[in-house]
């Protein structure tokens, strides 16, 4: 069970609510409130480092006809939506825009954010969320509806990239060297990323985008070490393309001139 410290309080009417990792309480009620259109980071990934806290962009739609004690909220959780671990340090809703003031509907946007240096916040935090939307109503009840919307968390990746020597021979021999490392909630620093395939990318002098040469697993280090044949001038870099755990990244582009 996580620990929760909260308060409510409202932006021109909108719920914000201020919380650790949390569970969800039990005894939730059903019934009179429904939620729709829920987006969650626009369909992608929340990815996060180790020290920046990280706000997550919400929108959905309520209809209720039901009073109630403040705005509503999206969150993600996991395990059973009535008493399951929830993933949220803080959260902002917007104010009420009225679709259908006769039915009850409304949108509403949120801002919710993340803090990786929470105490109770962990590698194992990592992975598949859901996505569940509540409203507080009178005399403490409250009614939660389960979205079921997939969602992932993801630990941040970092590249870096040396192509040498600068500049080169054509014909001649590039060495490309680098690293991949991860995000360690737990200890709030990046570390070495073993076993990890990266790619090897490169981007032609006067060309736009990157096409990948070849692949390279990464050292017990996060190591990364490769070699290829001067052809034309250009830049270099890697690309690691991530995992359910692990964001994707790519590295910033070294060029080398070939002569």
């Amino acid at each position: 069970m996580r620990r929760t410290v909260w308060r409510a309080a409202v932006a021109g009417g909108a719920a914000v609510v201020f919380t650790g990792v949390a569970a969800v309480p039990a005894g939730a009620v059903e019934g009179g409130v429904s939620f729709s259109r829920v987006t969650v980071n626009g369909g992608k990934p929340i990815v996060l480092g180790v020290k920046k806290e990280v706000e997550v962009y919400v929108t959905f739609r309520m209809t209720t006809m039901l009073k109630h004690r403040s705005g509503p909220m999206v969150f993600p959780y996991r395990g059973t939506v009535g008493s399951s671990e929830t993933l949220w340090n803080s959260i902002i809703t917007s104010d009420c825009e009225v679709v259908d003031q006769a039915k009850g509907i409304c949108d509403f946007e949120e801002w919710l954010t993340i803090d990786p240096r929470h105490y109770d916040f962990g590698n194992e935090d990592a992975g598949t969320w859901k996505t569940a939307a509540k409203l507080y109503l009178p005399k403490g009840a409250e009614d939660i509806d389960d979205k079921k919307l997939p969602l992932q968390v993801k630990r941040a990746t970092r590249l870096t990239v040396n192509a040498s020597p600068e500049p080169v021979g054509k014909g001649r021999t590039i060495t490309v060297t680098g690293r991949v490392s991860r995000a360690n909630w737990n200890t709030h620093t990046y570390q070495g990323y073993a076993g990890r395939t990266v790619s090897l990318q490169f981007k032609a002098a006067g060309t736009s985008s990157y096409k990948t040469v070849k692949k390279v697993e990464s050292n017990s280090t996060g190591a990364l070490k490769t070699t290829v044949k001067a052809g034309t001038s250009g830049t270099w870099r890697w690309t690691y393309f991530g995992n359910t755990t692990s964001g994707a990244n790519s590295s910033s582009g070294d060029r080398v001139e070939v002569r």
